[in-house]
């Protein structure tokens, strides 16, 4: 029970453990957008957390669901996009945590909105998604190079399926943010084990008004 310290905010990434970003879930009501195979969810209710996870893909949640059902964690499944939490009260939830979901969605605003609307005054909103300036670097890991603000999305193979994957540069997530009525209070740009640049990017803001 407690501090989830095992989550994870990137490939190879730091933990929470090391970030402290989440802080102590027991008793409270987590949101997670797109679940991958469930270990997060899974991590958050056995700390204590009454976790509502939701991925838009219909086989995604029917894995992680299996995977909670071995550990025995009771966790709220809902196959939905991500911009769609209209089964959510406003000011319900008492944190938002996504990991590496939302390079895969073009309008981040829509979903800021919406975490915005469900978020109880003064929740977190915690995520993490691929460096923009690691998708326009030559030798990144696509092996091209793109200028850092190119909006084409990136399509790469991810458990060896097409993904189309979007760049999102700081200043524009920041704006989209500060626009969606939440105030930055961290943004971590984790040492690479190897190269120049940052894999990911994790940012903490807090809901400000009803």
């Amino acid at each position: 029970m407690g501090a989830p310290e095992g989550l994870s905010y990137g490939p190879n990434g730091p933990t929470e453990g090391d970030l402290r970003l989440v802080g102590d879930v027991e008793g409270k009501r987590v949101l997670e957008l797109g679940c991958g195979d469930g270990s997060t969810a899974i991590e958050l209710e056995q700390c204590g957390a009454h976790v509502i996870a939701v991925d838009k893909s219909v086989e995604t949640i029917t894995r992680a669901r299996r995977s909670a059902d071995r550990e025995e964690a009771r966790v709220e499944w809902h196959q939905s996009d991500l911009a769609d939490l209209a089964f959510l009260r406003a000011d319900s939830i008492d944190l938002a945590y996504s990991f590496f979901a939302f390079g895969e969605i073009e309008d981040l605003s829509r979903v800021f909105r919406q975490v915005h609307r469900v978020l109880r005054p003064n929740a977190s909103f915690v995520f993490s998604y691929e460096h923009p300036a690691l998708m326009s670097a030559p030798g990144a890991s696509n092996a091209i190079s793109r200028a850092y603000f190119e909006h084409v999305p990136l399509e790469v193979l991810r458990n060896n399926e097409p993904v189309k994957i979007y760049s999102h540069p700081v200043g524009e997530v920041f704006t989209a943010l500060a626009r969606s009525g939440f105030r930055v209070d961290a943004i971590v740009e984790p040492e690479p084990d190897v190269g120049m640049l940052p894999p990911s990017i994790i940012w903490r803001a807090r809901k400000e008004g009803s």
